[in-house]
């Protein structure tokens, strides 16, 4: 006599699952990646952007050097958490390379982004 294996989840549900579940952590993990500490990011702006960046809240207006301020930067429409983090990853001509970490990229998007008008 042979046995039929019975399912209780059917395959059809199997695929519809694992697409849910994935979704659910890379969202998890997307939103993770754009948490960051405000405050710290405040402190490494201006510690190594503020020679050439007006990076505090209440200037707008850029310097003679021509680069853009941080309050210009968050309100460009182009500006989201994840291509700040690109952005400070990918070396520059213009801009000296930092060797931020992970974190302290997060930090200093989370803090541009904190500058955004709403």
């Amino acid at each position: 006599m042979t046995r039929r294996w019975s399912n209780p989840f059917p395959v059809r549900m199997t695929i519809p699952l694992l697409i849910a579940v994935l979704s659910a952590a890379w969202m998890h993990d997307a939103n993770a990646q754009q948490d960051g500490d405000v405050a710290a990011g405040r402190q490494l702006a201006e510690t190594w952007c503020s020679s050439c960046h007006v990076v505090g809240p209440t200037t707008v207006h850029g310097t003679s050097n021509g680069v853009p301020t941080f309050v210009a930067i968050a309100g460009m429409k182009a500006t989201t958490a994840m291509s700040l983090r690109v952005f400070l990853q990918t070396p520059h001509a213009q801009m000296p390379d930092l060797h931020l970490s992970r974190t302290e990229i997060g930090d200093l998007a989370a803090y541009i982004l904190s500058l955004r008008r709403r």
